[in-house]
C-alpha cells in the first residue's frame, strides 16, 4: 500500500501547486477589475419575435418566389404599421389618464425570458439576480416572466438563494412560469416549485425531492501508514463527519438528523407553493420524466421551451434578458473546465435511468 500513499501525497502536492497558481492569478485579476471600476458586464435584451421573423425570412427566400415573398413582407409591414399606430394611440390616452392602469388594462402584456443553467454551486445565480432585478424595473401584473430552467441540483443554500430570486417575481404579483427542457431535479425543482406554472418537455427529468451527501473517509488508510490527524472543535456538533479523522456513530446520527431536517424544509417549501401535490408520494428522492411528472402534479403542462415561446410570440412581445459577464481568457478556460466536469457529473447521475 506504500505506492498508494505515495501517489496520494504526490496528487495532493500537485493539486496544491495548481490551486496556488489559480489563486494568485485570480487575485491579480480581481485587483485589476476593481481598479477598472468593479463589475465588468452588461445587460443584453433580445426581442425573440424579431429573431423568429428572421428565421422565417430565410425559409421564405428558399421556398417562395421573390414575388410571393415580397407580397408577404408588404402585407406584414402594413399590419405592423397598424399595430404601431394603435399602440401610439393608447400611449397618448394613457398620458391623459392614469398611465400605468390604462396600459395594463389595454395591453396584451409582454413576456420576459431568462435562462438559468445550474451547476452544483448554482453559480449562475450571480447573473440571475441581476436579470431579475432588471425585469422588475419594467414588468407589470399584465406581463409574464418565463424562466427556462436546467439543473440537476446542488448545494442547498445556493439553490435556496436562486429560488428566492424567483420568489421576488411572484411576490410582485407577476405571473411566473418555469420551463424545463432537460432536467429540474432536487435544487432545480426547488426553484421550479416557486413558479405559478411549470411546463416540462415530455422526457425532461423532474422531481428528486430529497437530500444526499457523500463524505469519503481515508482515516484507516492514514492510520495504517502511521499518519495522525488531529480534529479540534469547540462545540459538541461543530464537526460531525470528517474526511481525515475517525468518524463516530454519534456523529453519523447527527449528520443524518441534519439531512432529515433539510429534507423536511424542502418538502414544506414545495407544499407551500404547490399545495395540490401529494408530497408523501413524490418526496422519496425519485425523479420522473415529464409525462409521469404531469400525472403526479409535479408539472402543469407538457411542452418544450421553443413551443411555449413560439406561441407567446404570436400575440405578445417576447424579450430575452441576459446579463453577460466579461471574462479574461483564463476565466473562460476555467469556466469551460468546470462546465465539462458538471456535465460528466450529470451524465453519471442520470444515464443509469432507462
Amino acid at each position: 500500500m506504500d505506492y498508494v500513499f505515495d501517489y496520494l501525497m504526490f496528487l495532493a502536492q500537485a493539486v496544491t501547486v495548481v490551486v496556488a497558481i489559480v489563486v494568485v492569478v485570480s487575485f491579480a485579476a480581481g485587483i485589476k477589475v476593481r481598479q477598472q471600476g468593479g463589475n465588468q458586464g452588461y445587460l443584453a435584451v433580445t426581442k425573440l419575435n424579431e429573431r423568429l421573423r428572421d428565421l422565417r425570412y430565410v425559409m421564405e427566400e428558399a421556398l417562395l418566389t421573390p414575388q410571393e415573398a415580397k407580397r408577404r413582407h408588404k402585407s406584414e409591414q402594413k399590419s405592423q404599421k397598424a399595430t404601431d399606430k394603435e399602440t401610439a394611440a393608447k400611449a397618448k390616452k394613457a398620458a391623459k389618464h392614469s398611465a400605468q392602469e390604462t396600459l395594463e388594462s389595454d395591453s396584451p402584456g409582454r413576456v420576459f425570458v431568462v435562462r438559468f443553467e445550474g451547476d452544483v454551486a448554482a453559480t449562475d445565480v450571480d447573473n440571475f439576480r441581476l436579470e431579475i432585478s432588471a425585469i422588475l424595473t419594467m414588468a407589470g401584473n399584465n406581463d409574464e416572466v418565463v424562466v427556462c430552467l436546467e439543473s440537476p441540483g446542488g448545494m442547498v443554500h445556493s439553490y435556496g438563494l436562486a429560488a428566492s430570486q424567483m420568489m421576488r417575481v411572484r411576490n410582485q404579483g407577476i405571473p411566473l412560469t418555469a420551463v424545463v427542457d432537460k432536467v429540474a431535479a432536487s435544487g432545480g425543482y426547488l426553484m421550479a416549485a416557486v413558479a405559478n406554472k411549470i411546463v416540462a418537455a415530455p422526457f425532461a427529468v423532474v422531481g428528486s425531492i430529497g437530500v444526499v451527501a457523500q463524505v469519503p473517509n481515508v482515516h484507516r488508510l492514514l492510520k495504517k501508514n502511521d499518519v495522525d490527524v488531529e480534529v479540534l472543535t469547540a462545540g459538541k456538533y461543530k464537526r460531525t463527519l470528517t474526511l481525515l479523522g475517525e468518524n463516530t456513530e454519534e456523529g453519523r446520527e447527527k449528520f443524518q438528523q441534519e439531512l432529515e431536517d433539510v429534507h423536511t424544509l424542502f418538502q414544506e417549501f414545495v407544499v407551500e407553493n404547490r399545495p395540490e401535490m401529494d408530497i408523501a408520494t413524490v418526496a422519496t428522492g425519485e425523479a420522473w420524466y415529464g409525462s409521469r411528472a404531469l400525472e403526479l402534479n409535479l408539472v402543469d403542462r407538457l411542452a418544450t421551451s421553443d413551443e411555449y415561446l413560439m406561441v407567446a410570440c404570436e400575440d405578445k412581445d417576447v424579450f430575452q434578458v441576459e446579463w453577460k459577464q466579461s471574462s479574461k481568457p483564463l476565466e473562460r478556460l476555467l469556466g469551460k473546465a468546470s462546465g465539462i466536469l458538471d456535465r460528466v457529473t450529470q451524465l453519471l447521475e442520470f444515464t443509469r435511468r432507462p
